[in-house]
């Protein structure tokens, strides 16, 4: 087999709709990061933005989702182990949506679409997505919950 036909088994020619797609795929996942790099760096305040936990005011015990913006946070300085600590499925999330960005960016600029992608968005049902998102946001909290029950108790 020629490496031509190896390298046409990976990638498929990706349709210009496909390419503007996934241009703005990556287009909006920069601004995500932007974001949070301009608010690690203290262009401004993103406590101003999100009100304190209620879940956490009432209950004295971090929310499903307590953490994940200071994660993505220490994720887009860089500082990826402690993202993971901070908060381990939004470092999960953080890993997801950078390979994504990643797989964007080589399809709207080379316009190569990844044969593997196609069969997998083919197999995949929305609902297991849900669901695997559903058990990596309850592992996280599993994670921060137990932290906050040890630090209290």
């Amino acid at each position: 087999m020629s490496k031509f036909q190896q390298l046409n088994n990976l990638f498929c020619k990706a349709a210009a709709k496909t390419r503007i797609k996934a241009f703005y795929i990556f287009l909006a996942i920069f601004t995500l990061w932007l974001f949070f790099f301009l608010a690690a760096k203290g262009v401004f305040d993103i406590g101003m933005l999100f009100n304190p936990c209620g879940f956490e005011q009432k209950y004295d015990l971090p929310c499903p989702t307590c953490g994940f913006t200071t994660a993505a946070i220490a994720f887009a300085e860089g500082r990826i182990f402690a993202s993971f600590y901070i908060q381990p499925a939004a470092a999960l999330f953080s890993v997801i949506i950078v390979i994504t960005a990643i797989f964007s960016l080589i399809t709207a600029v080379f316009g190569l679409y990844f044969r593997f992608l196609v069969n997998l968005a083919g197999r995949i049902k929305l609902r297991y997505i849900f669901l695997l998102i559903l058990l990596i946001i309850i592992a996280g909290w599993s994670v921060t919950l137990a932290r906050a029950l040890a630090k209290n108790g």
